[in-house]
This record gives C-alpha cells, structure tokens and sequence, in this order.
C-alpha cells in the first residue's frame, strides 16, 4: 500500500489521506485547517490531479474531515463517495453552513479565495453522497482490482466510523477519530479485535495523560456542581462548546440534571448551527437507533437565544449559564466575544469540555494563570483573569493508553500515525517502540509517499 498525508501541515487540520491499493486509489477525508484560510486551509490535492480517484470515503462531519469535498468532488466528479447513514444526513447541513461563514469570511477578513463552493454546488453534490449501513461489507472496483470496505462504531460523534479495509490478502484498518466511553446520547466505539496488517491511527490526545477520577460520569457530576457554584456566587458559566456533538451532548447533561433537580435554577442561553443540528439529531435518533436525543429539551430547558448584539468586553450580568460555540473559543464567535466580558470578573466560570488547539484563544485561556492579562485580539479587548477556568474531561477523544492497546492486541505490520500535534505523536511512537517492537511506525511528512 503506498500512504500520503495530504494535509499541508500535518498535525490536526485540513485531514485528508491518499491510498493507493494497487490501481485503486482511495481518498479517506478531505477536510478544511480550522487555523488557516482560503485555498491554504485546504488539503494539498496537487497529488490527485490528472488521476483517476476511484473511491472517497467520509469518516465523520467534523468540518477538520469534511470541509473541502466539494472541491475534490468537484474535480473528480465520477468518484463514489460514502459514508455512513447519519453522516449522509448531516453532511450537506455542515457544508452550507460552511458556505455562510466562508463568505462571511471573505468580507471580515478580505479573503477572494472564499467562498471554496457555493450553496448551489453542495446541493448538487448531495445527491452522489452515499450511505452504508454499519458493519456491512461493500465491494468497490478500479480497473483492476478491488477493495472490500466495512464501516465500524467510532463513538467520538453522531456518524463517525473507522474503516475497515481488505484487498487481496491485507486488512488496513482507519481508527478515525474515537470514543470508546459511552456519552450521554451516544454508544462508545465498537471496533473488531484480532489481527491487521496496517493500523492508522488518530493520536489526538496522545499528549494527555489519563485524567484522575477517569469516568465521565463523574466529570459530568463535577461540571452540574461548578455550575450550581457559579450561579450561587453570582456569576455566569460560560460553556464553549462544538456545534456538532458536543452542545447536543451538553444540552442533555444539562436537561438530565435539571429533571433530577440537581441543577439550580437560572437562564440558559444557547444559540447557533447546534440548536440546528439538534432537529437533525432527533431525526438520526428516530431513524437510525445509532443515537439518543430528544429536540424536546430545548422546549424543557427553555433555552433562551443570544442578545442580537454582544458587546466584546461586557460582562452581561444576567446569572446564566451560556452554552454556545465555537468550542475552541476561536475569534468572532459568540464563546469568544462573551469570555472578553466574563474573565475579568471572580464570580464567573469558563469551563471547557472538549479538545482546545493549544494556539487557539481556548487553549490560550487554558494555559493563562489568575491575574494574567489576557488579550481578545479581534476584539480589541485586554482583561485580567480573574474568572475560574475549568476543564472537564468529557473529550470526543479517546485516551491516548485506548488507542495504544488496540493497535498493539492488533499485532500489525505497520502501524501510521495521523490526527495528533507533534508532541502526541511523539508519546505514541515512543511507547509502539517498546509495546510493539515487531511493528514498524510512520509518523508520516505530509505530501511524502509511503510505501507502507
């Protein structure tokens, strides 16, 4: 099999992978870089042009994976691509909404490059997009050969699966990105033990060491209680969060605690493409079984919108709780505009609960000490941290000590590592050395070649 890593950057970012199976030619993702912009955000696709893609394959709707298939769609428009049923049904929602904020884009921020598509193209390709049920073997050809592909439970999200391939008398196996702790509305990864030739592997938390107590059960019991704590003090609790997954996620921890009366009364402000995705995961629920959620606890929470303006600096005062995105708190999002108000105030509460870019403003407020200056760059706001900063370990993401015993009870040949920053995939090579001596590590360059 020969590997390339078309994401410019490596790391966590426009994630695409070219395989090459004998004349098959597979694309597994083609995503968009959440901290680059215009065509440098997109993965470096110069390695397809001119050549037949027979297959692609969408392993989950995280805008990282998604983002840029409309552009290789585009350019290879007889190229089956698929991926599982609740990906199908979220797919052409997240690239629409990625059409707004890219020509949103292009004004703020004076990009031409933006919009990479349009409204009318995503709707025109929606109808190639095709759905394969769990666990149900396909065959797919190119000129010659042949690849059977199984999709697998990978937690992590609403869709997200790890592949599953077999050509001739090799098995490769794509992780993904995985969960294997069950959440609140959705089962954990479901992946099939035993032998594979070649495991890939996302290394996302690779540098994370396992929290203490590790159940979410009990972080999610920690996080009702901070809230309960800030709203007693006073204060707001302002809660970043990920449109797709994790506010719907939060939303049910939210509407569990409040029937059980363990959550005090206040506000809760919510907004954005999450409250819109909630209608599309009542409908995954409904149809598929692969989830559980209910829209009906936007209606018993009684969620509040956003105040139309949010002035950048103001501490809005209202006691609330504010769940809202972007998770990583990046620019001209209402989490970041609402924190330039909250931080400087003791009585308030930021609390993450998924993955921070360490560049990104979340993962800037993570690392800042109390009494640190903090500044809100776009927002022309600099506050001193008086604020609690949290994290609650409820990740998309699996323990980095998960991922290594899968991939070593696999017993591969090779073993490739992908979706991590320097350091995680540093930690994983170190410890494969040690656990799997037998098997070879690529921690691959982008746009190189592999001969795995």
């Amino acid at each position: 099999m020969k590997l390339t890593d078309l994401n410019r950057d490596g790391g966590i970012g426009a994630n695409s992978l070219l395989l090459q199976l004998g004349d098959l030619r597979i694309l597994v993702d083609c995503g968009l870089h959440p901290k680059q912009a215009g065509r440098r955000a997109m993965p470096d696709l110069a390695a397809l042009r001119g050549k037949r893609l027979d297959l692609i394959i969408l392993t989950h709707c995280h805008l990282d994976h998604l983002g840029s298939l409309p552009v290789v769609m585009r350019e290879h428009p007889d190229t089956p691509v698929v991926m599982t049923q609740p990906s199908r049904m979220l797919a052409e929602r997240m690239l629409h909404n990625s059409a707004n904020v890219m020509l949103r884009q292009r004004e703020e921020d004076n990009i031409p490059d933006y919009p990479l598509f349009t409204h009318d193209e995503v709707e025109r390709i929606a109808s190639r997009f095709t759905a394969l049920p769990m666990g149900q073997a396909k065959k797919f050809h190119g000129g010659k050969d042949e690849v059977e592909l199984t999709f697998h439970p990978a937690g992590h999200v609403a869709g997200a699966a790890a592949v599953e391939l077999h050509y001739k008398h090799r098995s490769i196996f794509i992780t993904g990105d995985v969960l294997f702790d069950n959440q609140r509305i959705l089962p954990g990864a479901k992946f099939p033990s035993g032998h594979f030739d070649t495991i890939i592997t996302e290394t996302t938390r690779g540098n994370t060491e396992r929290a203490t107590p590790h159940t979410r059960t009990q972080e999610m019991a920690r996080l009702v209680a901070s809230i309960n704590d800030t709203i007693g003090r006073g204060g707001s609790f302002l809660l970043p969060v990920f449109a797709l997954g994790r506010m719907q996620e939060i939303l049910t921890i939210v509407a569990d605690a409040r029937k059980f009366n363990r959550l005090t009364e206040c506000p809760i402000y919510a907004s954005g493409l999450g409250l819109d995705l909630a209608d599309y995961f009542d409908e995954i629920s409904r149809k598929t079984k692969l989830l559980q959620f209910s829209r009906s606890i936007i209606k018993e929470l009684k969620l509040k919108p956003l105040p139309r303006k949010l002035n950048p600096g103001e501490d809005q005062k209202q006691n609330s709780l504010y769940i809202v995105s972007s998770g990583m708190m990046v620019e001209r999002t209402p989490s970041y505009t609402l924190a330039s108000g909250l931080i400087g105030h003791a009585r308030n509460t930021v609390g993450f609960v998924g993955y921070c870019d360490p560049d990104t403003p979340g993962g800037q407020l993570l690392a800042a000490k109390p009494g640190d200056d903090f500044l809100f760059k776009t927002a022309n706001v600099k506050a001193k941290l008086k604020a609690r900063v949290d994290r609650f370990h409820l990740s998309g993401h699996a323990d980095r000590e998960e991922l290594l015993e899968f991939a070593v009870q696999a017993t591969p040949r090779s073993i490739v590592l992908t979706h991590g920053d320097p350091p995680a995939r540093k930690w994983f090579a170190e410890q494969l050395a040690v656990k799997a001596p037998g098997s070879k590590v690529f921690d691959p360059v982008p746009g190189q070649e592999y001969l795995i």
